[in-house]
């Protein structure tokens, strides 16, 4: 029995993670949604309910497959910080975050070839330290923020600025590999029957 896995996610650092653990997808579909969060919605909830929605929008188009789908969003205290576009924003994001602690929140949904959808949050508290200007800046002119939610990537030069870090590391990179093995074989997926 082929078990048919499909990433909903242009995420090369998510197809990364997956690799690691020998969970190579059969296929990865962007999925295209609205991901502007609700009037007064929680950063977690908004996680949830955007990875629910990439999975729900590729299922659509296979229903007889596995789709996972994840969503990461960044946020000090209850303001949600965006996927920085620009070298404003990012300059924003990470004056908000010099010295102080966030949250990573990882939102994991999988729809099963039955249409069963189950979900998990993966929540990582990570500490900066206070940043200087000219961190900042040289920061900005890496471009390694360009797309990221938080405006910066940990796997590369912001690594410096990580104080400490509380539950998955691999959730703050773009998905928690320990929550999305367990979903996936909770799930009845095996990569080992694909062949």
């Amino acid at each position: 029995m082929k078990n048919n896995l499909i990433l909903a996610s242009a995420s090369p650092r998510r197809t990364d993670l997956l690799k690691q653990v020998h969970i190579i997808p059969d296929k990865i579909i962007a999925a295209e949604i609205d991901e502007t969060p609700l009037k007064g919605e929680a950063p977690r909830d908004l996680a949830m309910r955007l990875a629910a929605a990439k999975a729900e929008a590729v299922h659509k188009k296979n229903p007889v497959s596995f789709i996972l789908a994840a969503d990461t969003v960044v946020a000090c205290g209850r303001r949600i910080l965006p996927k920085a576009e620009n070298e404003k924003e990012a300059r924003e994001c990470l004056q908000l975050l010099s010295g102080r602690r966030h949250h990573v929140l990882g939102g994991i949904a999988l729809i099963t070839p039955h249409g069963k959808l189950l979900q998990k949050l993966s929540d990582t508290v990570v500490q900066f330290k206070t940043l200087t200007r000219e961190e900042i800046e040289t920061y900005i002119i890496s471009k390694e923020w360009q797309g990221k939610a938080g405006g910066y990537a940990i796997q590369g030069l912001a690594s410096a600025f990580i104080k400490s870090i509380r539950g998955s590391y691999s959730n703050v990179v773009g998905l928690s590999v320990y929550d999305t093995v367990k979903l996936l074989g909770g799930a009845g997926y095996s990569a080992s029957a694909k062949n």
